[in-house]
């Protein structure tokens, strides 16, 4: 039985109805209202989400691909509205929805006390609608609809608190890197038009070989191969959505938004866009070995190097957050070794667990009166014991503890880029199996500052310093001193702490039951394309029996030891002898130095572009505008029509002996002029 367009019209448009209430009824439906509309918007997409996957794994759905309105026609081109499910869009949908629908309850608790609440929710369920609309497309011109929807609310959601100068510069950040990487995009889109005549993804991949041979001119003498160029442009879109190195900036400072919106935009959808996009154009960079290297050894620079910043970090949302830009690394490394499966394999398993990640860090702030630095914490878990624990479940899958999500899907990339040939799959080896200690390392010692330990912080039972409210001491050198609270931290309410319930569930388990299908099984089909001499995943399945003794195996793997090596080290630090760390940061100053400033590419960028955008304006302003517009152009012509007046004006005395002698004067120089033409 066919997919019903009403059911995938609802699917889409569900989440924008909750949206168009909340926001512009906010203050007629209340808080409680705003919050139930757009709960039951996603309640409704979620549920049919999962409907249509049940379709189309099993009960014998054939993949939906029809076009709902015509846009506009011009020639032979045509721009439409339609949707392409298939067992891709299908999980995707789940995911975006599941863990939208999560974000919307935890944000009844984590925004209750905020004046825009109802605004946050018109943003969020906007939000959900824009991603769906990403994945669901069936097209180039509807999927850069999504990837700009997505990219404007990322704006307006990390620059909810807008009075906060440092939320507006974040989102302004991300906001402008963004656009960097969203032209690349649209030259890509332009590309495929250009050489393939459409915009509809089953066409342009039926007639993707036809790129074979044909190259784009940039000069007599240069010439790109027509694939390699389209593939490449289309992951620099890539690159800004999903914060691959140099475009990986943005993310880090999104933090500046509210917890909620980490969880949903940098962890499990937003960001994975452009995952999904480079999975979904696999007929195409199948054609492309030099652009799978491109997305290879970037992949695997952003894995290792940006989790090592996250060790430096004292900021428990910013040490997730440079997670996620590891994470995504290895997303983006198996994309580069044609492993599309693992990659999108390892994007579901991520959500889950990161968005625990992320929305435990809420909880802890929660608790913690909005303090974020884990210098100030310590012992929380005999407060939270519900945060804690899965936390902690969160924090296995996300260094691959085996038996865990992660394990199933980021060992398999490992294992993956092992067994590719592909220039640059030595240099990507070495930075994911290193990135195993990396990510436990910075792993640990969050959960370590965070939970275990001794408190780090006061409590006292007057109001002298505000009820509520951390108020950071420091001494007479300006050294910061424990934190003061007025009450002891306290478990999350329901609304909070039942999302991380839920979210761990399938942090824990969700790799076991599908691991084998969705990477060695063909689950995907016809969505991803990988030729036979690339299909590492193959040959890592012919080792995959079954996942309780691939669970076993793991515990032999060389990434399993250094994850055990790096528990050893951190407990011995951060639970036995917190003195040795400062110790070994002075022996490392260099390298923290460097760790510190996030390898100056904030600095870089600021100096050449920030600077040097305002440095090139001034230049045009003073040199251009106003020294030859202004001054050449517009006021030199004033002026010397003015010259010439005043010239003029001298000659109108009003005296009649002037005129008399002006007349004598022209009417001798008439009549020297005809002599001299007559002789």
């Amino acid at each position: 039985m066919e997919l019903s367009s009403s059911i995938l019209l609802t699917i889409a448009l569900a989440p924008l109805v909750g949206c168009l209430l909340a926001g512009f009824f906010g203050k007629q439906i209340g808080r409680a209202g705003a919050h139930s509309v757009t709960i039951l918007g996603l309640l409704i997409s979620c549920g049919l989400s999962f409907y249509v996957l049940y379709q189309i794994t099993a009960g014998g759905a054939p993949v939906y691909n029809h076009n709902i309105y015509t846009w506009f026609e011009i020639g032979k081109y045509t721009a439409s509205v339609g949707f392409l499910i298939d067992r891709l869009t299908a999980m995707m949908m789940v995911v975006v929805t599941f863990v939208s629908l999560l974000v919307h309850v935890y944000t009844i608790g984590y925004m209750a006390e905020d004046d825009g609440y109802q605004r946050f929710f018109s943003y969020i369920s906007l939000f959900t609608f824009s991603m769906l609309m990403l994945v669901m497309s069936n097209n180039f011109l509807q999927l850069f609809f999504g990837w700009e929807a997505v990219g404007l609310v990322s704006y307006l959601l990390i620059g909810f608190w807008f009075k906060r100068p440092t939320a507006i510069f974040a989102n302004l950040k991300a906001f402008l890197v963004n656009r960097v990487g969203d032209f690349g995009f649209l030259l890509g889109i332009a590309a495929v038009l250009y050489f393939l005549g459409t915009l509809d993804y089953a066409t342009a991949f039926a007639t993707a070989p036809s790129l074979v041979g044909k190259t784009l001119a940039l000069t007599q003498n240069t010439h790109w191969d027509a694939a390699t160029v389209i593939c490449i442009l289309l992951f620099v879109g890539a690159m800004g959505k999903s914060a691959q190195v140099p475009l990986h900036v943005w993310l880090p400072d999104s933090m500046e938004g509210p917890t909620p919106i980490s969880a949903l935009i940098h962890a499990a959808t937003m960001v994975t866009a452009g995952i999904f996009m480079v999975a979904r154009m696999s007929p195409l960079y199948e054609l492309s070995e030099t652009a799978l290297s491109v997305v290879l050894v970037i992949g695997a620079t952003g894995a290792l190097f940006t989790g090592l910043i996250g060790i430096v970090q004292n900021d428990i949302k910013r040490v997730v957050a440079y997670s996620t830009l590891s994470q995504l690394g290895y997303m983006t490394v198996a994309l580069g070794v044609s492993a599309y499966a693992g990659a999108v394999f390892h994007l579901m398993t991520h959500a889950f667990f990161k968005a625990l990640l992320f929305l435990g860090a809420g909880s802890v702030i929660i608790a913690m009166h909005h303090e974020q630095d884990m210098r100030y914490m310590g012992g929380l878990r005999k407060y939270m014991p519900i945060t804690w624990i899965t936390m902690w479940i969160g924090s296995l899958a996300l260094v691959a503890f085996p038996g865990t999500a992660g394990f199933f899907s980021k060992d398999t990339i490992i294992e993956a880029v092992g067994e590719s040939h592909r220039w640059g799959a030595h240099y990507a080896y070495f930075c994911v199996v290193a990135g195993a200690f990396v990510t436990a390392t910075y792993t640990f010692r969050q959960m370590y500052l965070t939970f275990h330990g001794k408190e780090r912080f006061t409590i006292v039972h007057d109001d002298h310093h505000g009820h509520g409210h951390h108020v950071d001491h420091r001494d007479d050198h300006g050294h910061h001193e424990a934190g003061i609270m007025h009450e002891a931290p306290k478990e999350s309410p329901w609304v909070v702490t039942l999302p991380l319930i839920l979210l761990a569930i399938p942090s824990l388990l969700v790799g076991f039951f599908t691991a084998k299908p969705m990477l060695f099984g063909g689950w995907f089909g016809s969505a991803i394309k990988v030729n036979e001499a690339n299909d590492v995943l193959g040959e890592v399945g012919h080792e995959f029996h079954d996942a309780f003794h691939k669970m076993l195996s793991g515990f032999a793997t060389l990434p399993f030891g250094l994850v055990v090596l790096a528990f050893l080290i951190t407990t011995y630090i951060y639970l036995f002898n917190p003195s040795v760390a400062d110790r070994v940061r002075r022996a490392f100053q260099p390298v923290y130095h460097v760790l510190q400033h996030k390898y100056w590419f904030d600095a870089v960028y600021y100096i050449v572009f920030a600077r040097g955008g305002i440095a090139l304006g001034r230049m045009f302003w003073k040199g251009g505008d106003a020294a030859v517009i202004d001054g050449v152009l517009i006021d030199g012509s004033a002026s010397m029509i003015q010259r010439i007046a005043a010239g003029v004006r001298r000659l109108q005395s009003g005296y009649l002996y002037h005129y008399a002698f002006a007349m004598i004067l022209g009417l001798i120089l008439l009549l020297g002029g005809y002599w001299l033409v007559g002789h």
